[in-house]
C-alpha cells in the first residue's frame, strides 16, 4: 500500500474516531447544568485526550524521552496551540450555548472550507479541479446530514462564535501541516493538555462542581479516542496529505457521527442521511483516485520525522546506526530534482506553475 493510501486512511481514522465520540459525548450532556459545564465536559475531554497520549508516549518510549523537534518548528507548533487548543475551543463553547444543535452542527462545516481556503491562498498548497470538486461534495454531504429538519434559528453571538472556532481550528489545521513531520504523539497530547487546562480552570472559575467518578471516566476515554487518537491520526494525514485534503476526508466525521447515532442508539434514518452518504462517498472516491504527476525541484530542507532510506532519503548519519528500519531523527535534505506521482506531503510543498 502506497504513502497515499496510508495517510488517507489516517484522515478516514480521524474522522471516525471524532465522529464516533460525538453521540457518545452527547449522552454526556445530561450529567450536568449551568454555564460551566460545557466549559467542564469540555475540559475533560481534553484532558483525556493529553495525558492518554501522554500516557501512550512514556509506553511507547519507555519512559521519557526529550521531543527533537527543530528550533524552527517550535513557533508553528506554538501558534497551533493557542489557536487550535485555547481560543478555539473557547469561541466553541460559547457558540453552542447560543445556538441550537442543528444550527451549530451546520455552522461547523465551515471549518473544512476555511482549512481549504487558507491552505491554497495563504500557504500555497496545490490543488486541482478534482481535489476542489471533491472537497465541495463532502462538504455539501455534512451540510445536507445537518441541515435543520424543524424550526431552528440563530442570531447575535452565538453564529460568530461558532464561524471564528471555525477560522480558529482552520488556522490550527495549516500551522500544525508545519510541525507535522515531528512526533504526532506529542503535537496532540500538549494541545490536549492546554485545551483541557484551560477549559477545566474555566469551568471552576465559573462555578462548576467537581465532577463524579463515572462522568470523569467516562468523559476522559472518550477524549482520548475521539480527540487524542483522532488528532495524532490527523497529525499523520497532514504529513502525508496535505491540509487541505486531509480537511476534506475528515469532514466526513458528521456522517460517522449520524451512522453509530443510528446504529448503537436506535435513531430513525432518514432521506438526508443516505444522500448525504452517496455525496459524500463521491467526494471521497474523488481524492482517493488522484493522480498528480510532474517534474519537481526540492530544496534544502531540515527536519525530523520517522523515515525509511528511500528516494527522498538518501543522507548520511552522524550517529552510530544499526541499519533498522524505519527509524527516526532530524535529517538534512539536499536539493534533488525528478519526476514521480505525488501530493502535497512533507515533502512536496512546492509552488506550480
Amino acid at each position: 500500500m502506497n504513502g497515499l493510501h496510508r495517510a488517507a486512511l489516517h484522515a478516514l481514522g480521524a474522522a471516525v474516531l471524532f465522529g464516533a465520540s460525538t453521540p457518545f459525548a452527547k449522552q454526556l450532556i445530561g450529567n450536568g447544568s449551568g454555564v460551566s459545564f460545557p466549559f467542564l465536559l469540555a475540559g475533560l475531554l481534553y484532558l483525556g485526550s493529553g495525558l492518554g497520549l501522554t500516557l501512550t508516549r512514556l509506553v511507547r518510549d519507555r519512559g521519557w524521552k526529550s521531543v527533537k523537534m527543530p528550533a524552527h518548528e517550535w513557533p508553528w507548533l506554538m501558534g497551533a496551540i493557542a489557536f487550535g487548543g485555547v481560543l478555539g475551543p473557547l469561541l466553541l463553547m460559547v457558540g453552542l450555548s447560543h445556538t441550537t444543535a442543528a444550527t451549530a452542527s451546520l455552522f461547523l462545516n465551515l471549518e473544512s472550507v476555511l482549512t481549504a481556503i487558507l491552505a491554497w491562498m495563504v500557504f500555497r498548497e496545490s490543488t486541482d479541479r478534482r481535489i476542489v470538486l471533491g472537497m465541495v461534495l463532502i462538504v455539501a454531504g455534512g451540510a445536507v446530514l445537518a441541515w435543520p429538519t424543524g424550526e431552528a434559528s440563530a442570531s447575535g453571538l452565538g453564529p460568530l462564535a461558532l464561524a471564528g472556532a471555525c477560522l480558529a481550528c482552520a488556522i490550527d489545521n495549516n500551522l500544525t501541516r508545519k510541525v507535522s513531520a515531528s512526533d504526532a504523539l506529542f503535537i496532540a497530547g500538549s494541545k490536549g493538555l492546554v485545551a483541557g487546562c484551560v477549559n477545566t480552570a474555566l469551568a471552576f472559575s465559573l462555578g462548576a462542581a467537581w465532577p463524579t467518578l463515572p462522568l470523569l471516566s467516562t468523559a476522559m476515554v472518550i477524549g482520548f479516542l475521539g480527540y487524542g487518537l483522532s488528532l495524532a491520526l490527523f497529525v499523520l494525514a497532514l504529513r502525508g496529505l496535505g491540509t487541505a485534503r486531509t480537511g476534506a476526508y475528515f469532514s466526513t466525521a458528521p456522517f460517522v457521527g449520524a451512522a453509530i447515532s443510528i446504529a448503537v442508539f436506535a435513531e430513525l434514518t432518514s432521506a438526508s442521511f443516505w444522500i448525504a452518504a452517496a455525496v459524500m462517498a463521491i467526494g471521497v472516491w474523488l481524492h482517493l483516485t488522484e493522480h498528480h504527476a510532474h517534474e519537481h525541484e526540492h530544496t534544502e530542507l531540515l527536519h525530523g520525522h520517522t523515515l525509511r532510506h528511500d528516494a527522498h532519503h538518501q543522507h548520511s548519519h552522524d550517529f552510530d546506526w544499526d541499519g533498522n528500519e524505519p527509524h527516526t531523527h532530524v535529517h538534512q535534505h539536499a536539493p534533488l530534482k525528478h519526476q514521480h506521482a505525488h501530493f502535497p506531503d512533507i515533502h512536496h510543498r512546492h509552488s506550480h506553475q
